[in-house]
């Protein structure tokens, strides 16, 4: 009977074992499977993230009467129209910038000239060394020629394209997800085959569905607010188009850490370009910076603190691996989907990968050595 029961505990653990292994396997090769796919599975996220965060305004609107469908399209028009106008609201002054680059350079250059001469210095130090260790080998001449990289213009005409197609299947799929909600929920939560899992099913889609929008709801009108105070604050300093710069401050305030960086050495870049006295020119970044310092440590963890809070370094990691999964778009995507995951595995479980590894000895064979170790050793 021992050898019996020690048999099948072995065996159970070798059945985990390998069960562990091929979940982890599969858990390695997922992030390469959806940068394999990106073409697929860039826009169906997306679209699902879209569609939860406006699964409120959807189960609003079929209460006071209005059908699914017609409900479902008033949600995406209403997207469809406050997104492009967001986007055109800095992608069209965005190009005068592009287009005055090339004749701003020697302002730039007059402004970062005391920051020029000191790296100009370190580089001439830097060829003087070089240039005497090459000195003493002989070095024959290459000819690199370099293709001259496609116009903008070209890129553009290239990527529209599919670029149209995957929006239209997002905006597609976003509203059939919505039409057939209601639907989809009462069946998964009817066909569960006892109450209490089927109430564990409500409350996880709930809270999912919650979560999601709320954050979202609040991240946005947050952003929304801090564009429109930077605008406010660069208008009073007369940096030119600043609603513009105020709705990419705000797009990019959606990327956590790395988006306020971005936004600000963008105003600084702008500032130089504007201005023709250095100090002046990096108020423009300054203030942006002074508001997102209290956007961030002051309103928003104020707001959406009592709801969710997550770990920072579950923040960065997720925000780490997304970007590298799907550029920018994973980087927008990062924290709404760790929100989703995490709520279903608060509802599901946490898999307690430690406890199986070490509670019951999976490296070693302790558990079958201690008894026969105890019954051999000499008594005194």
């Amino acid at each position: 009977m021992v050898n019996q029961a020690e048999m099948a505990y072995r065996r159970d653990r070798l059945l985990a074992w390998l069960a562990l292994t091929a979940g982890a396997g599969i858990i390695l090769a997922i992030p390469f499977a959806l940068h394999a796919g990106s073409e697929f599975f860039l826009p169906v996220t997306c679209a699902l993230v879209i569609a939860v965060a406006l699964v409120p305004l959807l189960e609003w609107l079929e209460r006071r009467g209005m059908p699914s469908a017609i409900a479902s399209l008033f949600c995406v028009l209403l997207f469809l129209v406050l997104a492009n106008a967001a986007i055109a609201s800095v992608i069209v002054p965005a190009t005068d910038w592009f287009a005055l680059l090339p004749s701003r350079i020697a302002l730039i250059r007059h402004n970062l000239s005391p920051l020029i001469d000191i790296y100009a210095a370190f580089e001439r130090f830097v060829d003087q060394t070089m240039g005497t260790f090459a000195r003493s080998s002989a070095t024959s001449a290459r000819t690199v020629t370099v293709e001259a990289p496609n116009s903008l213009f070209d890129y553009v005409a290239t990527s529209a394209p599919h670029a149209i197609v995957q929006m239209l299947f997002s905006t597609l799929v976003v509203y059939f997800f919505l039409s057939g909600w209601t639907r989809m929920r009462r069946r998964t939560i009817t066909s569960r085959g006892s109450f209490s899992s089927a109430m564990t099913t409500a409350r996880v889609i709930q809270e999912m569905v919650d979560r999601t929008s709320a954050y979202l709801a609040t991240i946005t009108t947050v952003n929304i607010g801090m564009g429109v105070l930077v605008s406010l604050v660069l208008w009073f300093v007369g940096m030119p188009t600043p609603m513009m710069w105020g709705g990419l401050v705000a797009i990019l305030n959606y990327i956590p850490y790395f988006g306020p960086i971005l936004g600000a050495g963008l105003l600084a870049i702008g500032g130089l370009m504007t201005f023709a006295d250095l100090g002046y020119a990096l108020v423009p970044a300054a203030m942006f910076v002074a508001v997102h310092l209290v956007e961030a440590n002051v309103l928003t963890p104020m707001l959406v603190g009592r709801r969710l809070t997550i770990n920072p370094l579950l923040i960065l990691v997720a925000l780490s691996f997304w970007s590298w999964v799907w550029g920018t778009a994973g980087a927008l995507l990062a924290v709404p989907l760790l929100i989703i995951l995490k709520t279903i595995l608060d509802a599901a479980g946490w898999p307690d990968i430690t406890g199986f590894l070490f509670a019951e000895g999976t490296f070693t064979n302790a558990h079958g050595d201690e008894e026969p170790l105890a019954q051999s050793w000499p008594e005194k």
